[in-house]
């Protein structure tokens, strides 16, 4: 046990071959994880010929230092145990040189508490004690201190390098019976580069997250990327198992207050950092900044005690049934399914939770990663009913509630736009999709996403508006048969009373190139109720659009036709049509005014009970009249 007396810390401590002339045959040795790797015991144990340095077992939740040598593991003298199949890890338990231990995280502590993982020595990475004789663990909490309560040796290597961090991270010099100084510097981590196409797919994710939601952060491209899109977000709160530079960025931000979380609250819990100095830096004496252990960040009942917890993950493939398969390879800290399913699960009990896979459409080969199955692939998250959202740089697939043909329809959407009619056909092969089903390769490669936009009607009603996709048939229909007969003769001149699936196919199947509509949906992108629509449809024969409106009556008198109307003749000029035309019965006096509304003139000819309406937009009003001009003349 070290004398807490001392204040010269570094006259107590003693050599590396020191402490392992103290080891024997068959111990199991806990080592520090990540960033937290006490890397100077370490690459001493991996270059030490000592005879007792036989048959060791090491332990480590996550290896993603160098130091413990895969080569070296080949050999007899050492066996490693991990809990975590990616970065150095994965290429070896493929090959048998490592053990993986399958086990959600948050039950590490108990196996350790039980003695099912027994622990004789452990080696843990600490700051150099304060005035009062405390070292922090810094930048890797996870099990460490249960480790150390149930070692027989307990080995703490100081390092001035890592930061004093707030939290369970406090630490007795009389907890420690060995003390070793680094020599070693800390794991540093380069910020992640992003790409166009990991903008473009952060900018998706985060589209899905809204303000006071609480959030889990790892490690990639993909996070260094959300970070900078979420930086306009209010009251935001962070529930992560890492801390990074992107992470910082984004607190430092303002976007995080954690004013709204249910535990914690006012302070961003982690159990690892990784990253740059400056992180380590920032991190050093933030008593914003809460490190705890695996049992509490983890925790999927602690987890969602906070509202709205947002779980971002991201994949490596998606099948059309919405079925993962996970990051799997060297260099990957992404979550494996061990990791994944605490956080799903802490979202699933969340008030307001949401569980995201995001990937890009296709892999670096250019292959696509949205296929028919993942089922001989490895790295399986098999919850497929815990999936809510797959995104892609080309959009969001909402899957809570879908049937697996509307959930076929919506990753197709969202697939490469070369890639969807091998999906399609493959699933029409497979019986996912219907046989009939419509596809209009071309509009792959036209969607419009500069459509999309939001606005707030009075009442505070946020309403988001984009362009029609395959998959929205079954919210028009929806929409349809929330009609009343009156509306649906207003739109359809016929009392049609049905909408099966034949017909409304045809409908939201759009050729974009002379097509386009434009609907508007309520709720977040959890919800996504279509409540409004307006296309056209343009002339063959000149340059004009053919417009029809239609918008559920529960939203009538906000203004929801005029907006639509107005966004749809701003996208047709820059088209290049030159006004609409339209047929409104007479008796419609409500479509009448939205049309009005427009601003510009109106020629209208009454037929058989029917204004025939010529809207064109570029024609100068009649001096000295209203710029609406009306010119009736009855037909027939």
């Amino acid at each position: 046990m070290v004398d807490i007396l001392s204040t010269d810390w570094e006259k107590l401590t003693v050599s590396p071959q020191k402490v392992l002339q103290m080891l024997e045959p068959g111990m199991s040795i806990f080592i520090g994880t990540a960033a937290a790797e006490p890397r100077t015991l370490v690459k001493e144990l991996m270059a030490s010929t000592a005879p007792n340095l036989q048959d060791l077992e090491l332990i480590q939740i996550v290896s993603l230092g160098a130091a413990i040598s895969i080569k070296e593991l080949s050999s007899h003298k050492f066996r490693l145990k991990t809990f975590f199949s990616g970065w150095v890890a994965s290429e070896a338990i493929t090959e048998g040189r490592v053990d993986l231990i399958p086990s959600r995280f948050s039950r590490i502590p108990l196996l350790i508490e039980s003695g099912l993982i027994p622990i004789d020595v452990a080696f843990v990475q600490v700051t150099p004690p304060n005035e009062a004789g405390y070292c922090s663990l810094g930048v890797g909490v996870d099990v460490a201190r249960r480790a150390m309560e149930h070692a027989h040796i307990v080995v703490g290597e100081i390092s001035p390098k890592i930061p004093r961090t707030y939290g369970d991270t406090w630490i007795s010099l009389t907890d420690f019976d060995y003390l070793v100084k680094a020599t070693e510097p800390p794991i540093y981590f380069p910020r992640w580069p992003v790409d166009e196409v990991f903008d473009r797919l952060a900018s998706n994710v985060a589209s899905i997250i809204e303000d006071g939601s609480c959030l889990g952060f790892s490690v990639g491209t993909l996070y260094e990327a959300l970070a900078k899109h979420l930086v306009r977000k209010r009251h935001l709160g962070v529930h992560s198992p890492f801390m990074t530079d992107a992470l910082m960025d984004l607190i430092k931000s303002g976007a995080v207050t954690n004013r709204r979380k249910g535990i914690f609250r006012g302070k961003s819990l982690t159990s690892y950092a990784i990253g740059s100095p400056e992180l380590f830096a920032w991190l050093d004496k933030n008593p914003m900044v809460e490190f705890q252990g695996v049992e509490q960040v983890w925790d999927p009942v602690r987890i969602g005690l906070n509202r709205q917890y947002v779980a971002v993950l991201p994949a490596r493939k998606v099948d059309l049934s919405g079925r993962i398969a996970l990051q799997f390879g060297r260099g990957n800290v992404s979550a494996g399914p061990s990791e994944a399913v605490d956080f799903v699960n802490g979202a699933e009990i969340s008030q307001g939770g949401l569980t995201i896979f995001a990937l890009a459409s296709r892999n670096r080969q250019g292959e696509p990663n949205i296929c028919l199955s993942v089922e001989d692939l490895p790295n399986q998250f098999g919850l497929r009913e815990s999936v809510d959202f797959v995104v892609t740089e080309y959009g969001v697939a909402n899957l809570r509630a879908r049937t697996v043909r509307e959930r076929a329809l919506c990753l197709i959407d969202i697939a490469h736009p070369e890639d969807r009619p091998a999906l399609v056909a493959a699933a029409k092969a497979d019986k996912i999709l219907y046989p009939d089903q419509i596809f209009i390769p071309e509009s792959a490669f036209l969607y419009p996403d500069e459509v999309a936009t939001t606005h707030t009607f009075k009442g505070g009603i946020k309403i988001r508006f984009r362009a029609i996709k395959p998959s929205d048939e079954e919210e028009m229909r929806r929409l349809f048969y929330r009609f009343s007969d009156e509306a649906v003769y207003y739109r359809y001149f016929s009392p049609i009373k049905s909408m099966p699936h034949a017909k409304m196919q045809q409908y939201v199947n759009v050729d974009y190139r002379r097509v386009m509509s434009i609907v508007g949906l309520v709720g977040d992108q959890s919800q996504g109720q279509i409540i409004g629509e307006v296309r056209y449809v343009q002339d063959q024969q000149r340059p004009y659009g053919d417009v029809a409106i239609v918008v559920d009556e529960q939203y009538h008198g906000l203004g929801l036709g005029t907006f639509m109307l107005k966004r749809l003749a701003q996208v047709a000029k820059e088209k290049g049509l030159q006004g609409f035309t339209s047929d409104v019965l007479a008796t419609n006096k409500t479509m009448m005014k939205v049309f009005e509304k427009l601003g510009l003139p109106i020629k209208a000819e009454l037929d058989s009970g029917v204004y025939h309406l010529t809207i064109p937009f570029y024609e100068e009003p009649r001096s000295g009249q209203n710029v609406i001009q009306y010119e009736f003349r009855e037909r027939g």
